[in-house]
């Protein structure tokens, strides 16, 4: 009211100024108040974005805990890993060391045996020229001593040459009868011997071939496995994994507590073969399954088949053999990983081949066809174990089927006399045969039972009297005996020498036969002054 009747009283000029006044008041207030609003609004948000901000590096410091805590965690777990997989390297070359060492003893060992061997060869083959330069000279001494002899009996039995020619003719001729007839028993004795001894050799191979057992080392082999860890991954999780393993080899794998070392078993030395090389790339992949292991064993027995091609290669261009079918070589490269007496089957092929040819060359024949002949003799043994029968008849077998001649053929199926012969090659291979395994060192003979053999020989002719000393040599097939000739004169020698043979004969077991010679040495010593 009192602004109203303020304004009554005012003239429109004054009004328009106050009206106008107030307008600018009411701007200048409304500006005031937009003013403060703004900055209430504006200190608001910074009380905001200082809160969020401190949430925000609460949130980062706790983020950055945590991170912290995980890597602390996971670089412990690392580091504890590290450590154990370092222990386990260290405990694996630490067993690697070990073998190593242990290998480089038995080679030593084994150095020192053969240098010893050496020595005793080289001073065998001294003493046996010195001793051949001593019978040279004996021998001459003997001839003139035989001659002054038979001079010296002409004079006293008022002889001529003749008359004792024949005299000494009839008498030896009497000897000569008497020791034929005592040599034919001897021999008919020694054939019947060899029928038993063959017939006994069948009944054995097919016991060997089929025995349920064998503790020779030519049906197993040894893996070594690094740690006990692996023994169980080769099992597998309820013998999963070795069942699988057997199932692809066909072999017997055996786990037992001997430490570091499982055996592999079978029959056939290339399946065996198979799995020891199948086993050995496994334990060292680690990663061992049923689908790996069947991968594994099929590129093995890839390699291993080809390695026997090769091998049956080498013997045939060592052999001098050409023409052979693929599947010969094939079979003939089998022979590497089979042994027979502990002398390895190949070897022994080649070596056949050679003194087949050699014998055939003497007696004016093919040495070529023998040398084939030779080479290819014992192929049946080759899938022996696979098919019934013996390894000649399997072997003729195989060579007629892949077109081999028919001499070849009788010669492989009558090598042992199991058919009878139809040309020469047949007994030159059986010869050769003989000869090959029957030499000093093919078959495995233990050093022990050698020395006793010969130092048994040795103690025979030694105990008789007059005997001074005796030597084995020849590997025990001849021993020399030395006797006094004062207390042996030359009628007494030959009865000593067969007393000394057949005392060996009744009391020591050889195969073939041991040859006695016996020496009387008479030295006539003068002095001219």
């Amino acid at each position: 009211m009192i602004v109203h009747s303020m304004l009554a009283d005012l003239t429109p000029p004054q009004v328009t100024a106050v009206a106008i006044g107030v307008a600018i008041l009411a701007v200048v207030a409304t500006a005031l108040i937009m003013k403060l609003l703004e900055r209430g609004r504006r200190d608001a948000a910074q009380k905001e974005l200082n809160a969020q901000r401190a949430a925000a590096e609460a949130e980062a410091q706790k983020v950055i805990a945590q991170a912290q805590a995980q890597a602390r965690s996971e670089f412990l777990d690392m580091r504890k890993q590290f450590d154990t997989e370092t222990e386990s390297t260290r405990r694996e070359l630490r067993s690697e060391e070990k073998r190593l060492a242990k290998r480089e003893d038995m080679i030593d060992q084994k150095l020192e045996t053969l240098h010893s061997k050496e020595r005793l060869v080289d001073a065998g083959e001294k003493a046996v020229a010195e001793r051949e330069k001593g019978l040279v000279a004996k021998d001459r001494q003997l001839n003139e001593l035989i001659g002054q002899q038979k001079s010296q009996l002409l004079k006293v039995a008022n002889l001529s040459m003749a008359e004792a020619r024949n005299i000494l003719l009839g008498r030896i001729e009497k000897d000569i009868e008497q020791e034929a007839a005592q040599l034919i028993q001897k021999r008919l004795a020694e054939a019947k011997e060899n029928a038993d001894g063959q017939a006994r050799e069948i009944i054995i191979t097919a016991i060997q071939r089929y025995a349920a057992e064998h503790t020779c080392e030519s049906t197993v082999s040894a893996v070594d496995i690094p740690s006990d860890d692996m023994k169980g991954r080769v099992i597998g999780r309820e013998g999963r994994n070795i069942r699988a393993f057997e199932k692809a080899t066909g072999v017997d794998v055996i786990v037992d507590d001997t430490p570091g070392v499982v055996v592999v078993s079978g029959f056939d030395a290339v399946r065996r073969e198979v799995a020891r090389q199948s086993l050995e790339k496994l334990i060292q992949d680690g990663r061992i399954h049923p689908t790996r292991i069947e991968e594994v064993v099929a590129a093995t027995e890839r390699e291993v088949n080809k390695q026997v091609y090769e091998y049956g290669k080498e013997a045939m261009t060592e052999s001098n053999v050409r023409g052979l079918h693929s599947k010969l070589i094939a079979l003939l490269g089998r022979l590497h990983y089979r042994t027979s007496y502990g002398q390895n089957v190949l070897r022994h092929s080649v070596e056949v081949a050679y003194l087949a040819q050699v014998i055939a060359d003497e007696l004016g024949l093919n040495g070529q066809l023998a040398r084939r002949c030779g080479l290819l003799h014992d192929i049946g043994k080759a899938v022996d174990h696979e098919v019934e029968g013996g390894h000649p008849q399997i072997g003729a077998d195989l060579c007629k089927r892949y077109s081999e001649k028919g001499v070849l053929v009788n010669a492989v199926a009558g090598h042992h006399g199991d058919v009878e012969a139809t040309s020469p090659y047949t007994p030159i291979v059986s010869a050769a045969d003989a000869i090959s395994a029957s030499r000093p060192g093919a078959r495995r003979e233990t050093l022990e039972r050698y020395i006793q053999r010969l130092e048994k020989l040795e103690g025979i002719a030694t105990s008789f009297e007059g005997v001074t000393q005796a030597y084995a040599i020849q590997a025990g097939r001849e021993v020399r005996v030395m006797v006094d000739a004062s207390s042996v004169d030359d009628r007494l020698s030959g009865k000593v020498a067969r007393d000394i043979a057949r005392r060996i004969e009744d009391e020591m077991e050889y195969s073939g036969e041991v040859k006695v010679t016996l020496i009387r040495e008479v030295r006539h010593v003068e002095y001219a002054r």
